[in-house]
Formats: structure tokens, sequence, C-alpha cells
């Protein structure tokens, strides 16, 4: 079943404070008023986790480039494989060899 939070619109209640979870079925209405005060409450709409590649090697695994500036013009390709340049520099298009291989419509 799942977890929904509510907030109270005023100062909260003393047993579930300003915010509180409810697990409630799906089909279920919403609550307008809290189940220990009777003060009226909403339902908050609940955050999103996206997980995102934390480790160069799991932006590698995934088919993503991913080029760290090192110097003016000049960047480095973390995630390289074989066949792709370590360095990229700006107005040397040789150096991108490999890179437009990951690319695709």
């Amino acid at each position: 079943m799942p977890v929904y939070e509510y907030e109270h619109s005023g100062e909260g209640c003393p047993s579930r404070g300003k915010a509180f979870e409810v697990e409630q079925n799906i089909n279920a209405k919403s609550l307008s008023v809290c189940p220990s005060c009777g003060c009226p409450v909403r339902r908050l709409i609940p955050l999103v986790h996206v997980s995102t590649p934390v480790t160069d090697s799991k932006y590698k695994e995934m088919g993503f480039t991913k080029l760290v500036r090192r110097d003016e013009g000049v960047y480095e390709n973390v995630t390289g494989t074989d066949g792709q340049s370590k360095y990229v520099e700006r107005d040397k298009p040789e150096t991108l060899k490999g890179l437009t291989d990951n690319i695709a419509d």
C-alpha cells in the first residue's frame, strides 16, 4: 500500500507534528482532516528521487562520454574506451577520434 504525506494547515497536532505520513489504499480519497486532532490537512506532492550515476565507470557502462576540463581548451575523456582519444583539444578535430562512434539517431 502506498504511503502519502500530509501537512497541517495550522501549527500541527501534538501527536503527529506539522507533517505526517499515512499508509492508504491507492483508491482511497485524500484526507481532509487529521485523524488525530481533526484539524484541516492537505496532501503533499511527493518528491521523486532520480538516481544519477556517481562514478565515471557507471557513465561508461551506460554509454555516456564524460569530458573533464583540464586546461583552456583541453578536456580529458575520463570514460574513454579503446580507440578513443584520451584528450580532446579545441580546434583540433583529429582529437575527436572515436568520440562520435557512440552517437546515434
